[in-house]
């Protein structure tokens, strides 16, 4: 079994109503190529982890048609949300719409083998200079889900742990607190985040720090191929 990541897909159905090539001419055909290096590498054993912003759609049903074309792809899913996944809604209501075909992380985890995939979207950290005090209760918000998640699946028995968000884990590197504290707390073992496009990509936290190593998956990051992480 390996274990691969992705993340910003920003889907939009078929053809897309959002190009994302408005955002630059290496986004031209995006999907196409993600699909392209999905197909050459995952098997139907293998596990691919979503880091969030994959529909563009508010709704779920308006989803539908982009969560249909993963699901269709090799391999097992499992997603957390992205800021501009509108469309999220709840667990029960999720996996009703897509017949159990992608798995979506919300105060829980996903069994790996002697992995245990945890997550949650994540939040801009207070450290960053553009936090202001209406991101507080959303930040602290999402530090409880991610360390229900994290605790779920040590309670369950697993040492080894992957944690999946959409937002970077932190601003500042030498951080101790907020989900970097969680991540010390629990030995992550490795994280993965997408959310961070353009200049933004060559100042990300990525490698081994510290007991946990650190991937950034946002599409564009990967040239639009999707990633072995195990």
């Amino acid at each position: 079994m390996k274990i691969f990541a992705i993340a910003d897909t920003h889907l939009s159905g078929n053809p897309p109503a959002k190009p994302m090539s408005i955002f630059g001419a290496h986004w031209e055909g995006h999907w196409e190529k993600i699909k392209t290096s999905w197909q050459e590498q995952v098997s139907s054993q293998d596990i691919v982890l979503l880091a969030g912003d994959i529909s563009w759609a508010m709704k779920l049903p308006d989803a539908l048609v982009d969560l249909d074309a993963i699901a269709s792809l090799p391999g097992r899913k499992i997603m957390v949300r992205g800021n501009h996944d509108y469309w999220w809604q709840t667990l029960s209501k999720m996996n009703k719409a897509v017949d159990g075909k992608i798995e979506f992380l919300n105060n829980n985890f996903a069994p790996a083998g002697e992995w245990a995939i945890c997550g949650s979207r994540g939040w801009t950290c207070p450290e960053d200079p553009l936090f202001t005090a209406s991101d507080q209760p959303i930040f602290d918000r999402e530090l409880l889900r991610v360390e229900a998640s994290l605790h779920a699946a040590r309670t369950a028995g697993f040492t080894r742990l992957i944690l999946m968000l959409h937002f970077p884990p932190f601003y500042d590197a030498d951080s101790t607190a907020g989900f970097a504290g969680l991540i010390a707390k629990y030995n992550v073992k490795i994280c993965i985040y997408g959310h961070l496009h353009g200049e933004a990509i060559k100042s990300a936290a990525t490698g081994t720090m510290g007991d946990t190593t650190y991937h950034l998956v946002s599409c564009d990051a990967l040239s639009f191929a999707i990633k072995q992480i195990i």
